[in-house]
Order: C-alpha cells, then sequence, then structure tokens
C-alpha cells in the first residue's frame, strides 16, 4: 500500500467551503481521476484519506495537508495534476509527496496567518499590536458547546506584526485586494489546547487597545508546520518525506549509472 501527502489550498469565495463540502470534492475527484484508493473495511467502505487541522470555514489557506492510501502505486507528481483539474478552481492541489515517514499531524505544531483589516489605519494596529505583545494574558471568550469558555489567547501567539498594504503587493492569499489603505497583521500561531484561532487574537486587540475593524477581517492561512523555537520560523512538514526519497549524497550519479549498467 503507497501512502501520498497532498497540500491544498482554499483561495477565494471557495474559503467558505466548509470542511465536509471539500471531502465531497475531493472524493469526487479521486473517483473522476480514477485513483486506485484504498478502502476501509466494514458495511459503508470509505476512502482512507486522513485530513490534519483543517482552517475554519471562511478562512482562506495556502497550506492543507491530506494523505491518502493507494493500493497500486503512483508517481506523486503525475497524480497532483490528475487530482487538481478534477477540483474546483479555488481548491487547488499544489504539491504531492509519497509519505515516507509518520506523523504528519505530530509536524503541524503551528500556523502562519494573515488578516487583512479594512478600515483600520496601520498605525492604529501597530499601537494595538504593542499592547497585546505587551501583556502576560489576554483573556478572551468563545461560544462552546456547554457555553462560553474564558482563555488567554496571549500564550499561544509566537509573533505578531502590523503591516501596511500599500507596502505589499497581493498576492494570491489576498481575498479582497484593494486600492485603499489598509492593515495586514502577520502572527504565528502555536497549536495548542484550546486551539487560539485568529479570530480570538481579533477580540484580544479588541479587549487590550479597542481595535473593531469595521468589516470582517479577511483571514488567510500562509503556511502550517513545525514550530523553529530557535529561528521562529514555521517548517515545511512535507520536507522529511522529500528527504527521505532523495538519493543518498555518498552515491554520485556517475556511480549510480555504472551500477545500473554492470546490472543490465
Amino acid at each position: 500500500m503507497q501512502r501520498i501527502r497532498l497540500r491544498y489550498t482554499k483561495r477565494g469565495r471557495l474559503r467558505f467551503t466548509s470542511h465536509r463540502d471539500f471531502q465531497r470534492a475531493f472524493e469526487r475527484a479521486l473517483r473522476r481521476a480514477e485513483v486506485p484508493m484504498a478502502y476501509s473495511a466494514g458495511f459503508t467502505p470509505h476512502p482512507k484519506v486522513s485530513y490534519a487541522n483543517a482552517a475554519p470555514t471562511g478562512t482562506g489557506s495556502e497550506a492543507e495537508y491530506l494523505e491518502i492510501a493507494l493500493t497500486d502505486a503512483r508517481d506523486p507528481g503525475k497524480l497532483r495534476v490528475l487530482l487538481d483539474e478534477s477540483m474546483p478552481a479555488g481548491l487547488d492541489i499544489i504539491d504531492a509527496v509519497e509519505a515516507r515517514t509518520s506523523g504528519l499531524a505530530d509536524r503541524l505544531t503551528a500556523s502562519v496567518w494573515e488578516m487583512r483589516l479594512d478600515g483600520v489605519s496601520p498605525e492604529d494596529a501597530r499601537r494595538a499590536v504593542d499592547a497585546f505583545t505587551a501583556a502576560e494574558t489576554v483573556e478572551v471568550q468563545r461560544k462552546a458547546k456547554n457555553g462560553m469558555r474564558t482563555f488567554d489567547a496571549r500564550g499561544a501567539v509566537a509573533s505578531l506584526e502590523a503591516h501596511s498594504a500599500r507596502s505589499e503587493a497581493h498576492g494570491p492569499q489576498a481575498d479582497r485586494p484593494t486600492d485603499q489603505a489598509c492593515a495586514i497583521l502577520r502572527l504565528v500561531v502555536r497549536h495548542v489546547t484550546p486551539a487560539v484561532r485568529p479570530d480570538d487574537v481579533l477580540s484580544g486587540l479588541r479587549a487590550v487597545a479597542d481595535l473593531a475593524p469595521p468589516v470582517p477581517a479577511a483571514v488567510t492561512r500562509l503556511a502550517q508546520g513545525l514550530f523553529d523555537e530557535e529561528t521562529g520560523t514555521v517548517t515545511d512538514p512535507l520536507a522529511p518525506d522529500r528527504e527521505a526519497a532523495a538519493p543518498s549524497p555518498e552515491v554520485s550519479g556517475d556511480t549510480a549509472a555504472a551500477a545500473a549498467k554492470a546490472l543490465a
């Protein structure tokens, strides 16, 4: 059985796609692409697909991950193209590697987020960010199944910065590109329990600095992976699989060619 790990996006209006909607679209793509899927046992077999830490509905993402199990081996690059062609535009399959290591979910320990705050000046955003980062704790509330829950939104935030939209080019992650000035927040959030989401950080900014955007923020996850404490960066979770698949540096191309010729 072969396992393939995929990275996909939620762009533009497709950021409003729920996780269940994505599952249905992806399973249809598997059938269209005639992927030799492995299925679970039991009375209602279903494709063996493992999803890891999906982004909340309403947020865009450049870094969602899943893993599929195949009964027959396939080239990851070719499989990626077939699946991407079978998915709606905006739900794009942008990377694929063969799983050669364990624990993909364990390597998703932090996310890099971008929040566009239309109607908020960069100066006001910077003042709010300074107040938030200077605080030891920032308590916020969120409605849960058992009622309102209070928790600290500050401890999970590894870094938080405010930028001006005018000084930055609009990339594919910009859901609402505009020529008007607005504040952009870039933050790195550790995956903790209870989970701290970008909207929780916005609630914290409102609590400590009365920052309240006049319209909902456009939120995009730019990356997720293993958090490097020394550099404060988030690393590519698929890198260990690529490294495991790479040929040993001790074997040069000429040596490998000579060995293949000797076996012919």
